[in-house]
């Protein structure tokens, strides 16, 4: 059956090819670090669950160490930036909106693909795990789409490994970032931050109406994720803490309704936090804006709107037997 693990190993593959091929790049000084750095990275997703605990922690803080040691792309110098930017130009002009193409088709495949495992009979339910359907659609959609981008384009075979290493070196340690966050919150969990958590907020912000539950879950959501950098890492501790003893247990509230939409209200922190680096850093770098907080100062108003509204939906729609 095709799940988690499958899609782990495509993704350790394509960090092992950035690895071997910043290795093989003469022009760029710090190729041996980028290499390991990129190598190791492949290593946790191929083998993180044969490594074990100790193990898993040693190769981050050895990644961590290379990162530190600094990584870095090859050089380029005004010109060939110039160049690039013309030659990106000049595909615009060639191919217009099929540019867009393969970005639209993603997520269409991906939809098509969970919807179709869910709903396509015992067949596809026994080839695709159902509860990783969504990922595993990915996987294969961004498989497909890499295949007719190279084609509709006419592109060299590597080019959506190389060009996905020129990205990646320029994310750099940022990578790290989404899993490094994502087990700190399940941390937290282990360690019981969420029942501290729950106790000091019930002390501060009586919970007595739903409705005021509803407000310190979302709220808490997003101010969490805004300290934490992550919504992943947030999650845990605000949903034991708040959502399951006060919203579903005493409030009757449906779980999954809950948990999704304070999912949503995390991501809201998400847009409002430099510390969520990987998404709010890393473009000001890739545009080379001036102000490197340009990208979150331009996401705070549509956060804060969508915080609002899922505080709504969260009230409307999680407690449909409660008026």
């Amino acid at each position: 059956m095709i799940g988690l693990t499958q899609v782990y190993a495509l993704a350790g593959f394509v960090f092992a090819g950035f690895a071997v091929l910043s290795l093989r790049d003469s022009a760029n000084p710090r190729r041996v670090r980028n290499a390991l750095f990129w190598g190791l990275f492949a290593l946790s997703f191929l083998a993180g669950d044969h490594l074990g605990d100790l193990g898993n922690g040693i190769l981050v803080l050895v990644m961590a160490l290379a990162a530190a040691l600094g990584l870095g792309r090859s050089g380029t110098g005004a010109s060939d930036a110039e160049a690039e930017a013309e030659a990106r130009a000049a595909s615009a002009r060639t191919y217009g909106l099929r540019l867009f193409l393969p970005a639209l088709l993603i997520p269409l495949m991906v939809l098509a693909g969970s919807l179709g495992v869910r709903h396509g009979g015992p067949a596809l339910a026994t080839l695709v795990d159902p509860k990783q359907a969504t990922l595993v659609s990915l996987g294969a959609a961004a498989m497909v789409i890499a295949a007719l981008s190279v084609r509709l384009f006419r592109q060299p075979v590597l080019s959506p490994l190389t060009e996905g290493l020129r990205l990646a070196d320029t994310v750099g340690w940022m990578a790290l970032l989404p899993q490094m966050l994502a087990a700190l919150g399940a941390v937290f969990a282990l360690a019981g931050v969420g029942g501290v958590v729950g106790e000091t907020v019930t002390r501060v912000f009586p919970m007595d109406t739903r409705l005021a539950g509803v407000v310190v879950y979302c709220l808490g959501m997003a101010g969490f994720t805004v300290l934490m950098g992550n919504a992943f890492a947030a999650f845990p501790v605000m949903t034991a803490g708040v959502a399951l003893p006060v919203l579903v247990g005493r409030f009757g509230g449906d779980p999954a309704a809950i948990c999704a939409i304070g999912m949503l209200s995390g991501f809201c922190g998400t847009l409002l936090t430099p510390l969520a680096a990987n998404f709010n850093l890393a473009p000001a770098a890739l545009l080379d804006l001036d102000d490197r907080f340009a990208v979150i100062r331009a996401q705070v108003p549509t956060a804060l709107v969508l915080l609002a509204v899922n505080t709504v939906l969260m009230n409307v729609l999680a407690f449909p037997a409660h008026p």
